[in-house]
């Protein structure tokens, strides 16, 4: 069984903010380098990132990410473009967007599943 972790509407704990989206992410950061990445603090919690069409099926109970965004699980051929995926809520609507993998910002999190 998948649950979703952390359905809090906007403020993703403030630990979980601010990273990039990887460790390779991470490590191609010269200058301001975050403290850590998304997928590497997943997987130190224990939880996987929501995928895109998870992140949409999450939205759909609940608006979240109306202030703020989240990283989403990217696949292979964006990820080796350099790239990665983040997702939010505007207008009522999910939008799915990419930026460069190494980008942090102090509103964007991650937001994942716990398998039990």
């Amino acid at each position: 069984m998948r649950l979703p972790c952390d359905c809090s509407a906007e403020k993703i704990p403030n630990g979980r903010r601010s990273v990039c989206y990887d460790h390779e992410a991470l490590e191609s950061r010269k200058e301001h380098t975050p403290k850590n990445s998304a997928v590497g603090m997943a997987a130190e919690m224990g939880i996987e990132l929501l995928g895109e069409e998870e992140y949409r099926q999450l939205q759909q109970l609940e608006k979240l990410d109306t202030k703020t965004s989240s990283w989403i699980k990217t696949p292979d051929d964006i990820r080796e473009s350099g790239d990665a995926i983040f997702g939010d809520c505007r207008f009522g609507r999910v939008f799915v967007y990419h930026n460069g993998a190494e980008s942090y910002y102090a509103a964007r999190g991650f937001r994942g599943w716990l398998s039990v």
